[in-house]
């Protein structure tokens, strides 16, 4: 009669066993320390804390070299300081280092404006002071860097035109709680950035009051036509600070946003959004300003780039300059409107082989979106009577979505990006005079767009 044998962990091979250990969370990696002591043992191995240490804390040889202390310590070390945050650490830690990695070769001067990160401590006599809780993952973000110094240019990007520059600040959180919000219309609300030359902030929601979603962030727009100065409407940025804060050092990092004279500027380019004539390609940018738009009357304003470029390929006969402009503009509702005028911004650029010339301008809608398209008339140089248009690549314009003030509506309404029913459409302000004198103003109260054609 064979003799049966009873399986048991002490006979088993240490590889099979450290092999299901790896896959378990540290969490469960701990429980299996308590069943025996052969578990223990092995629940210990410094390599199966090695991975921990990576996924979490995304700590490196160097790390532990510079330590000198085992995985596992190491990984401890980390919980105990900041394993509230061990669900958000890794993913705004890498955001942080990929963010300063691009800084320190494309705008190194930010990096200096950065400041270390705040203890537990601190941040709980914040919460004391505005009497609020603060979500988790905006304090882990702070332990990391507590926002920046208040300078200019500013962390969170800018946005110049002629006679209107925006820069944000990502804000400390001591300034932070400085700034926080009990009045009505913006009740518990926590400013994130901020403005020296405009005044604008995003807010972040810290209780779901007045119609706003808790956590979410938001440009405030004050009702222009309501006489309750607590009539606030808002353009929504971010649902929660994580995916606010990620997503923007996406577009930084990879190059959706370019840097100009060390400043990042929300620009946002679509790459499809380019055409080429003959020897020259035009491409476009855009950006929606928040500081000059309303949602009540309905002004949405944008600011576009563009960039001429011409082949440095292309024969030194085809230099050419630019003699006028044509636009075809149309809004949400498909009103139509043609634009024509001399130059761009009041000049006439002269292109020749391997030339870049680019400018910024700006258009409203009385629609939250809208599209652009044209062509620019050159001449050549050479023989002033070839004259030639160069195509501009259609580009869409669309503002964020934005909530409606609770004042107005009476209760909590959807964010919405609702397509107003208006007369009027858009104007182009390419004409530098008329850019110069006032185009970048709020609307009359009558809710119609300026025209300045």
């Amino acid at each position: 009669m064979a003799t049966s044998t009873e399986l048991s962990l002490e006979i088993l091979p240490s590889d099979p066993l450290l092999l299901i250990l790896s896959f378990l969370d540290f969490k469960d990696l701990i429980s299996c320390s308590y069943v025996s002591r052969r578990l223990q043992e092995l629940s210990n191995h410094n390599p199966l804390w090695k991975r921990h240490c990576q996924k979490h804390w995304l700590l490196s040889e160097s790390d532990k070299a510079q330590r000198n202390q085992s995985w596992k310590d190491l990984f401890r070390e980390f919980y105990s300081d900041l394993g509230r945050y061990i669900e958000h650490y890794a993913t705004l830690k890498r955001a942080w280092d990929d963010l300063k990695r691009y800084l320190d070769q494309e705008c190194p001067r930010m990096i200096v404006s950065l400041k270390d990160g705040v203890k537990e401590d601190e941040l709980n006599a914040i919460e004391a002071q505005i009497g609020c809780k603060l979500p988790h993952d905006y304090r882990c973000s702070f332990r990391i860097h507590n926002g920046q110094k208040l300078v200019v240019p500013g962390l969170m990007g800018s946005m110049a035109l002629s006679n209107h520059y925006r820069s944000e600040d990502l804000l400390d959180i001591e300034t932070a709680a400085g700034g926080f919000q009990q009045r009505k219309g913006l009740r518990q609300c926590l400013p994130l950035t901020f403005c020296f030359h405009t005044g604008l902030s995003q807010y972040m929601a810290l209780e779901s009051v007045e119609g706003r979603h808790r956590y979410e962030i938001f440009y405030h727009c004050p009702d222009q036509m309501a006489r309750d100065p607590s009539a606030i409407d808002m353009f929504i940025t971010g649902s929660y600070f994580t995916e606010w804060f990620t997503s923007y050092v996406h577009s930084v990092v990879t190059g959706g946003y370019p840097i100009i004279r060390d400043q990042i500027f929300r620009y946002v380019h679509d790459k499809e959004c380019v055409a080429t004539t003959g020897d020259i390609t035009v491409s476009v940018s855009t950006s929606f300003l928040p500081e000059l738009s309303s949602v009540h009357p309905p002004h949405f304003f944008f600011t576009y780039r563009i960039r001429i470029e011409m082949s440095k390929d292309a024969l030194p006969e085809n230099a050419c300059q630019l003699d006028s402009r044509y636009w075809k503009i149309t809004n949400a509702n498909g009103n139509v409107e043609e634009v024509q005028g001399p130059g761009v911004v009041g000049e006439f650029p002269v292109m020749q082989p391997g030339k870049v010339h680019e400018y910024a301008s700006c258009t409203t809608f009385s629609t939250t979106s809208g599209h652009m398209e044209g062509h620019y008339t050159f001449h050549q140089l050479k023989n002033k009577e070839v004259v030639f248009n160069i195509t501009i690549p259609r580009f869409h314009m669309v503002c964020p979505p934005f909530r409606k003030s609770v004042v107005r509506t009476g209760s909590a309404s959807d964010v919405s990006h609702t397509s107003w029913n208006d007369e009027e459409n858009s104007t182009d302000t390419d004409d530098y005079e008329d850019a110069e004198q006032g185009g970048l103003g709020f609307p009359a109260p009558s809710g119609h767009c300026p025209r300045r054609i």
